[in-house]
């Protein structure tokens, strides 16, 4: 050692006094390497002149001791006692290894010549015995073999004891490595004292510790020993090593009560199989993390060891300078060295001064200075390619949390959260984990910082059940998958998200999972999973369906597809104080749909009654109930019904559906108490009471508004009507006598659940026109879709579209024609599932093309759809919609001039279908009304498909919207005529609070589609035909959505001033029609005649919303059994006012009791006049659509003389050209 306590003295067992010298360290004693080779003669004076040298030397360099301690007499030093047992250990078991295997190999050697020997003689002496069996030919085999099984034995015992295969090997291998750390810090311990001191080993309790733990390493050196395969390599490897240099030196130790730091830094090795220790736990798992771990052990181990090495020479000297040149260095100072030596910093406050020392710097230089430029920028860029988003949810006691993956975004994920944690919702108390195999961006990763409190975000993947257990997904409420809506290719996309939900199912099949879906066939293969289970909670929104769906139902309202997409999302209200369109429209935009249980002060009360009282007193517009049904072995016991007329009475704990702003104002429906009640005018005042109990119905709370209030019973999601258990005591829903007539069993008109209006399959050709073609045929009142795509296109599902235009509570004759204009190579593939729905036709060509519109007199139809399949990867993103855009201003561009037609029609008796007010077909049905005369492109109704939600900019030239505006808040979308798929994101949020709202919608907008036809569909990929029974039939008895007109008819009266509260009870209590908005003229509120014919959606108003002629009322009807007898179940208005807005005045009529009897007559009357026109006319019967034999009739042409009502309309909607639209053909309903 390099110094002693500055209060060291002398006095030993033999006499001789010690002396210390004045400038040594404190707490360090240095031995004098002379005192163990020279005699008594040294004095006190050459102590002092060693003393004058400039380094701290000591002419008397001692062992420090302790008064019970006897050391040597001369203070000795021992230092090669405790070396030299360490080099007899690892030479003397090397020499006997190699002298083994020396005498082995000369015994292996003579074994075998002798044994050639023997077997000759074995051979010659004929040991077989005469029935070919071998005799024992010698016992001392038997012998060998049981020594050899024996060994064997042994062996395998000691190799499963040190292995990590078994627990008993793992628990050893472990305690192992943790007896090594702690030995190391004993060692880092006692480098604060001198290299060598005498110690008592019964009084130094660091030695006793050190030496049971060096005991335990002697037997597992012996395991190892024993179970190695190679003992001479076993002898050389690095803990073995170790083991040689750290274990002997204890006992020796221990033999002579003294202590030497010596080798024992060795023990830092061990630090290499850190890595091996933490996989043997099981958590080291990634192949980054263990060699971060591998480099991280082996650079401290060998930086560890070498600063062991350095402290023992630079404090002990050189040997052959007598130990003289020493200097006083702490081990972390020789740590510190060690640093600036390999990152060649090398700063000289710190360096060696031994010769010993210096050589090693020198090799250690070379090695260090490689390995530290290899392994730490190797290490730096493994942390720093670390997995940031790579920890695991905690999850909070009380708060519960959902899973969010897939198409991870800042579009996507910005919409959801925007909707997800609307302040509009009652008290979301959800915790929103992303998980996504793809790190955020800066502007993902700052909106997560933004929502730091409610949003985390984990770096991983679905199909990794590692990933899944990080998220807890087992714990999760649920687990919502999101789609790329942009994609290429559709079925990739939805096969990714099939194979994320089979992965979270497998993992934990009671998780429920909401995913979008892009392609409706690809839905069929949800049900493949066994675990899939819609009653649970499970649903798929699949984005072509309801994106076609509300689109297809904009063709029979126009405008629906805005006010829907307004409804399930939530938006916030924005007050506009200027009487423009935005701020009615604005006020509408902020209702949203929510769900409440009904009070009981409503049992027993028709739908109509509770409905009127909501919508009067507590200001709640209520569109549909959850209906139970009394037979408990029904498939669908419970049902949503919309909108169901007075025959249904209100029971105890009904689910109402409501139109509302926020979450509290549908509170009182279930606070409504009318005792307490009955008076209150404020609907603010409203609020639970005392003079009742609140009751919660079974076990359901009565807000549906949060995760544990959602309803997930399974027959919530049947369509109203898919079950005809509930039969009406009204005789409207029971066939009438002449419909059980019809009822031909060879005859299918709908399908096999009665939901659609179905045809015989037809080929493709039979439904292609011409262009010739085209133009002869006169259609009037249709749908135009024009589509583009080619043969590499993906399909979008037309049938999505086509299906809610053929829904079977439409009559046969009211049904639109459909044309669809784009390429044959897309519609032939296409074809397949649309060759079962009636009046379909093809016009092969482009929508760019004029000829092809004004072909299929696209001035005439009640709307125009424009879609795109061809989703073209392109950088430019505005670029997505250009054809739809095109096509748009192309027909919004395109000049008509159709008088000729007109006029020649008078000329032959000819009455326009237009004018006629008696026919069906001239009456707003499914609210759409006529347009008398267009002479410009921009007054066709059209409904544009976006994939680019800024795109729609360009749809309108003439709007003031900023290019930044949110597509709710342009003129387009308000006007209902542009859509985009972005908005049905919010039915993610939507569906996860309250899967009952996505059931709803799915009802409204597809039609009557049910989770049995969905599973008929998967399996056959079409309707199947069914014959008409009376239970199909009374499936046709549901709800539809039209539009009324106020300028004539019922309401004609409300038309001019009334309010919008009297409309909605009248129309309530005389006709069951619920009201539920209004698409009003854009210039409207002005006080000056306008030009313009821009109409937009106003959802729920309030009561005392003031109504104006022009105004269209959005209404839910009532299926009438009866009008599909009579062509002229429509009631011809006498009201002869005008509209200023180019719209035909008249509005879908409501049979009461006496025209229906006169109904029969008046059909009768017509037949002979029509039999009559047919006679004179001739060869002017056609017959159109024959390709629908089952449910067409020949078409008769009506010859009528104009009218002076008739003629004051023509004169009034005629430009300067006198434009006069085409004569369309009637055709009769079976």
């Amino acid at each position: 050692g390099g110094g002693g306590s500055s209060g060291g003295g002398g006095g030993g067992g033999g006499g001789s006094s010690l002396r210390m010298s004045s400038n040594i360290h404190a707490n360090h004693l240095s031995l004098d390497a002379s005192s163990s080779s020279s005699s008594s003669s040294s004095s006190s004076s050459s102590s002092s002149s060693s003393s004058s040298v400039h380094e701290p030397k000591m002419d008397a360099l001692i062992i420090p001791v302790t008064m019970e301690v006897p050391c040597d007499s001369r203070g000795q030093r021992m230092w090669w006692a405790f070396l030299a047992s360490s080099m007899v250990t690892f030479f003397g078991g090397l020499f006997i290894i190699l002298l083994w295997r020396t005498l082995k190999y000369l015994w292996t050697v003579c074994c075998h010549c002798g044994g050639k020997t023997k077997e000759a003689q074995k051979i010659n002496n004929g040991s077989s015995q005469a029935d070919g069996t071998l005799k024992p030919v010698d016992e001392k085999e038997e012998a060998v073999a049981a020594e050899v099984g024996w060994m064997t034995s042994v062996k395998d015992w000691a190799g499963v004891m040190i292995s990590a295969q078994t627990l008993t090997g793992r628990v050893l291998v472990v305690l192992v490595f943790a007896l090594s750390i702690g030995a190391l810090v004993i060692y880092f311990i006692d480098s604060s004292n001198p290299i060598e001191s005498c110690q008592n080993f019964y009084k130094d309790f660091t030695l006793q510790i050190d030496m049971a733990f060096n005991v335990f390493f002697l037997l597992y050196f012996g395991l190892r020993f024993i179970a190695a395969n190679d003992k001479l390599w076993f002898w050389l490897e690095v803990n073995s090593v170790v083991d040689f240099f750290t274990v002997p030196p204890v006992f020796v130790s221990v033999y002579l009560n003294r202590s030497w730091l010596g080798l024992r830094f060795l023990r830092a090795l061990r630090l290499i199989q850190f890595s091996e220790i933490l996989q043997f736990l099981n958590i080291l798992k990634t192949s980054n993390s263990i060699k971060l771990v591998n480099l991280l052990s082996i650079f401290i181990s060998t930086w560890l060891t070498a600063a062991g090495f350095i402290h023992l020479v630079e404090n002990s000297g050189d040997p052959w300078e007598n130990f003289q040149n020493n200097q006083a260095l702490t081990y972390w100072e020789c740590v510190y060295l060690l640093m600036v030596t390999m990152s060649t910093v090398g700063y000289g406050d710190v360096y060696a001064k031994t010769t010993l020392g210096r050589l090693f710097m020198v090799f250690f230089i070379l090695g260090g200075l490689a390995m530290f430029a290899s392994y730490v920028p190797e290490i730096i860029e493994l942390i720093g390619n670390r997995k940031k988003y790579g920890g695991s949810y905690s999850a909070v006691s009380g708060r519960k949390h959902i899973v969010v993956c897939g198409h991870i975004t800042l579009e996507s994920v910005s919409n959801f959260l925007k909707d997800f944690l609307h302040k509009d919702r009652d008290d979301v108390n959800v915790e929103i984990v992303f998980l996504h195999n793809i790190s955020p961006n800066l502007e993902l990763e700052a909106l997560f910082k933004r929502h730091f409190t409610q949003v985390e975000f984990y770096q991983g993947s679905v199909l990794n059940p590692h990933d899944l257990a990080r998220v807890k997904i087992e714990s999760a409420d649920a687990c919502l998958i999101l789609a790329n809506k942009y994609c290429a290719d559709p079925d990739a996309e939805d096969a990714s998200n099939i194979m994320r939900v089979i992965s979270i199912k497998n993992y934990h099949p009671k998780i429920r999972i909401i995913t979008q879906m892009l392609q409706y066939h690809n839905k069929a293969h949800l049900l493949n999973i066994p675990s899939w289970n819609w009653k649970e909670g499970d649903d798929a929104i699949c984005l072509a369906e309801l994106k076609l769906g509300f689109i297809a139902q904009s063709c029979l309202a126009q405008g629906l597809s805005t006010m829907l997409a307004n409804l399930f999302s939530m938006r916030s209200f924005i007050k506009i104080e200027e009487d423009t369109w935005q701020k009615y429209y604005l006020e509408g935009v902020s209702n949203e749909m929510y769900t409440e249980y009904l009070s009981s002060a409503f049992v027993g009360l028709s739908f109509p009654t509770v409905c009127e009282l909501c919508f009067v007193k507590l200001k709640l517009l209520m569109i549909a109930i959850e209906y139970k049904s009394a037979n408990r072995e029904s498939r669908s016991r419970k049902r949503i019904l919309i909108n169901p007329g007075n025959h249904l009475k209100i029971q105890e704990g009904t689910l109402g559906f409501f139109i509302a702003s926020d979450a509290k104002e549908v509170k009182r429906a279930f606070f409504y108490c009318k005792a307490c009640h009955d008076d209150i005018t404020d609907p603010k005042r409203i609020k639970k009471c005392g003079c009742k109990r609140l009751i919660y119905f079974e076990d359901e709370q009565p807000s549906t508004l949060s995760p544990k209030k959602k309803q997930r019973n399974g027959g919530m999601r049947n369509s109203p009507n898919s079950s005809p258990k509930l039969m009406r005591h009204d005789p409207l829903l029971i066939p009438g006598n002449d419909q059980i007539d019809n009822m031909d069993s060879n005859v299918k008109k709908y399908d096999s659940t009665g939901m659609f209006h179905w045809c015989a399959p037809k080929e493709i050709e039979k439904v292609i026109l011409t262009r010739s073609e085209a133009a002869m045929t006169v259609l009037s009142g249709h749908v135009v879709v024009c589509i583009f795509g080619d043969v590499s296109s993906a399909l979008i599902g037309l049938r999505n579209l086509v299906m809610p235009l053929r829904a079977s509570n439409f009559h046969y004759h009211e049904l639109k024609h459909i044309v669809f204009v784009g390429s044959i190579e897309y519609l032939k593939r296409e074809w397949e599932t649309l060759h079962n729905f009636p009046k379909v036709s093809i016009l092969p060509g482009t929508p760019l093309s004029r000829a092809d519109l004004r072909a299929v007199n696209i001035n005439l139809c009640d709307m125009c759809v424009i879609l795109s399949a061809n989703q073209n990867n392109i950088d430019d993103t505005s670029l997505q919609d250009k054809e739809c855009i095109l096509a748009s201003l192309n027909i919004k561009s395109m000049q008509f001039d159709d008088s000729i037609g007109v006029l020649q029609a008078n000329s032959q008796g000819f009455t326009p279908p237009g004018m006629d007010r008696s026919s069906p077909d001239n009456s707003p049905v499914h609210g759409m009304l006529r347009q008398p005369s267009i002479t410009t492109g921009v007054n066709i109704p059209i409904i544009t498909e976006l994939v680019n939600d800024t795109n729609v900019q360009f749809l309108d030239q003439d709007d003031d919207d900023d290019p930044d505006t949110e597509l709710y808040l342009t003129q387009p979308f308000a006007c209902g005529t542009a859509f985009a798929v972005s908005v049905l994101d919010s039915l993610m949020s939507a569906t996860y609070f309250n899967d009952n709202i996505l059931t709803l919608i799915r009802t409204l907008v597809t039609g009557g589609a049910t989770p049995e036809l969905e599973a008929l569909i998967a399996e056959e990929n079409a309707l199947r035909g069914g014959y008409s029974t009376p239970q199909t039939l009374a499936n046709r008895d549901r709800c539809r959505v039209a539009q009324l007109a106020l300028l004539d008819g019922p309401f004609a009266d409300l038309g001019d001033g009334g309010c919008y509260g009297d409309l909605f009870c009248k129309a309530l209590k005389t006709y069951n029609m619920l009201c539920f908005g209004i698409y009003r003229l854009r210039d409207a509120h002005l006080s000056t005649p306008s030009q313009c014919t821009k109409r937009y959606v106003i959802t729920n108003p309030p009561y005392e919303f003031e109504l104006v002629p022009t105004d269209l009322i959005f209404c839910l009807m009532q299926f009438d059994h009866n009008a599909g007898q009579s062509r002229a179940s429509l009631s011809h208005s006498s009201h002869s006012s005008q509209s200023s807005s180019k719209k035909s005045s008249s509005v879908h009529s409501i049979p009461s009791t006496a025209n229906r009897q006169n109904r029969p007559k008046s059909r009768e009357s017509r037949d002979k006049q029509n039999a009559t026109r047919m006679n004179r006319m001739g060869q002017a019967e056609k017959k159109w659509f024959t390709d629908e034999p089952d449910n067409a009739y020949p078409r008769n042409i009506q010859i009528k003389p104009m009218s002076t009502h008739m003629a004051n309309q023509i004169n009034q909607y005629k430009s300067t050209s006198s434009l006069i639209p085409p004569i369309r053909e009637v055709e009769d309903e079976c």
